[in-house]
């Protein structure tokens, strides 16, 4: 291999992407081998705008992940990290626990499977009846509820200012990456949007909704497709009715957990999602279209083939989208003193779902390699909860490809 000197370099690693998967990925890097140049890339004017900032600040508990996966292993460890470094960081932060609700008696067997994988996972969970449900949140109602005590919430665009702050890395708001030249025996060459140019030893791939555009840029075709789909939230008017966090019991077949009832950090409560395809990658609303976008998640076989296997799920999430009314009903399941004018539209997020071309919706993590490359393929969430490991794995694996160099 051509040995090429460290001065043509301007960055030891190259990180796309300013969100806090990416920022973790940095800072675990400059923690575990000091002195190695990092350099992150963002097309945005500041960290954290788009998965990282447009959720609803829960630090997950772990309960819902297989056991043995990426997403059970991460998260459970990541909630207690991002619980101990919001507090050694002063960023706002509280362990809530939260109530995971059954309101229809087919229900009830998926809440004893929770509770059971909870376990399973290391998780402690408490299980109710309906009027232990009361003690915890007065106006929601339910037949059984289980109670999770290290749900917590936080202020994730916090912990992504300081992470990008305490990596030491060089940040580069602003910059679009647009070309990517690769060579094995040389290194990685982007080009921005601004027309400049970093070369770095290795680059890492951190792009969230554009990771696999990144990816095929780079040249390591990958086997899946992102296909975006938009989380609309509302604003509960009368943020007493809630006290806490309130989930409906999720359906195993969907990576989505439902509507679902959050007090904030704020002190608000969000509600929502539901999930509805996005018509560009950064679909914050029906009126956002792109059609190169738009085209690319249409032309994928995967998106063809969750039509199919999914109408109804997706039928349902389609008419809360368009009818308030029908979110309503929803939110009434578990809270029925809710009323229409509660419910204050909120900004939405996109979770950015890898999809299979079979149309299998990925359910873990997922991290693969290339030559001089580490892409992140699949980290909707719980990423945010579970960024501080994430980045220790990213960072293990860049810091091995940099050691056999």
């Amino acid at each position: 291999m051509v040995q090429v000197p460290v001065e043509a370099y301007d960055c030891d690693v190259l990180v796309v992407g300013g969100g806090i998967v990416g920022l973790s990925t940095a800072y675990a890097i400059t923690r575990a081998a000091p002195g190695t140049r990092v350099t992150v890339l963002e097309k945005e004017p500041g960290p954290a705008r788009h998965q990282t900032g447009r959720n609803s600040g829960v630090i997950h508990s772990g309960i819902y992940y297989r056991p043995g996966s990426l997403k059970a292993r991460y998260a459970v460890r990541g909630a207690a990290e991002m619980v101990k470094f919001c507090a050694e960081y002063g960023i706002a932060h509280a362990v809530t626990g939260k109530l995971i609700v059954a309101t229809e008696r087919e229900e009830l067997p998926r809440l004893h499977a929770l509770v059971q994988r909870g376990r399973e996972n290391g998780i402690p969970v408490r299980e109710l009846g309906p009027a232990q449900i009361g003690e915890y949140e007065p106006e929601v109602r339910g037949l059984a509820a289980i109670h999770v005590g290290t749900t917590g919430v936080c202020d994730f665009v916090g912990v992504a200012r300081q992470l990008a702050q305490a990596s030491g890395a060089e940040i580069r708001y602003g910059a679009r990456v647009v070309r990517v030249d690769r060579r094995p025996e040389r290194g990685v060459a982007v080009l921005t949007t601004g027309g400049d140019v970093v070369r770095a030893r290795v680059l890492v791939n951190c792009a969230g909704l554009y990771c696999d555009e990144l990816a095929r840029l780079t040249g390591d075709e990958s086997e899946v497709r992102i296909v975006p789909f938009r989380g609309e939230y509302y604003e509960l008017a009368r943020p007493e009715l809630v006290r806490g966090l309130v989930y409906p019991v999720p359906d195993p077949a969907f990576p989505f957990l439902g509507v679902h009832l959050t007090r904030g950090i704020d002190g608000g409560v969000h509600v929502g999602p539901n999930a509805v395809p996005a018509l560009a990658r950064e679909g914050y609303g029906w009126g956002v279209v792109r059609p190169r976008e738009l085209a690319g998640t249409v032309a994928w076989p995967g998106s063809w083939a969750i039509a199919r296997q999914h109408w109804r799920y997706g039928a349902g999430e389609l008419h809360r989208s368009l009818s308030k009314r029908a979110f309503l009903e929803a939110v009434r399941r578990l809270l029925p003193g809710v009323e229409g004018d509660d419910l204050v539209r909120a900004p939405a997020g996109v979770r950015a779902q890898a999809v299979l071309r079979d149309g299998t919706l990925v359910d873990d993590f997922l991290i693969r390699e290339g030559s001089r490359a580490v892409h992140v393929l699949n980290a909707p969430s719980p990423a945010a909860t579970a960024s501080l490991p994430i980045g220790r794995e990213v960072g293990r694996r860049v810091l091995d490809m940099l050691g056999s160099l």
